[in-house]
């Protein structure tokens, strides 16, 4: 059954299939035609290989580094020092493969030795400062 055409009297059914013209196109046969392709290839099943697990000090480091740089100097600059001592340890944990992760323990080697100095420095100038302005006497009127 065909769809309405245009000026189509709904009270007249429409014709049988059969009665209707046919198109430009040749009549509709078997899909795919016979022969036209190659019979089908059983293929093994896929091989699932597992990535191997990611180091847990990696991680920790690079999370660590993000922290120094966010809020070491409010905390003496220990993230960026427990960055580098970790990203130290994640090298070494990644360095034959079998634990991924090995960028993370450069990022956070690189963000704690780029902002372990300035943390360091700037507590040290707090707490000296802190100290030696309290040691200076200061001249009474």
């Amino acid at each position: 059954m065909t769809y309405p055409q245009p000026g189509h009297d709904p009270t007249r059914p429409l014709p049988p299939i059969s009665a209707v013209p046919a198109g430009p196109y040749p009549p509709a046969g078997p899909y795919p035609p016979a022969g036209q392709y190659p019979p089908a290839v059983a293929y093994p099943p896929p091989l699932l290989i597992a990535a191997p697990p990611s180091s847990g000090t990696a991680t920790a480091a690079m999370v660590l580094g993000i922290v120094g740089v966010l809020g070491g100097w409010c905390v003496f600059g220990l993230p960026c020092i427990l960055a580098v001592i970790l990203g130290h340890i994640g090298l070494h944990e990644t360095r034959n493969g079998l634990k991924s992760g090995r960028g993370m323990a450069v990022a956070g080697l690189v963000l704690g030795y780029v902002f372990v100095a300035p943390a360091v420095t700037l507590t040290l100038m707090v707490f000296f400062g802190g100290v030696i302005g309290a040691a200076t006497p200061t001249p009474t009127p």
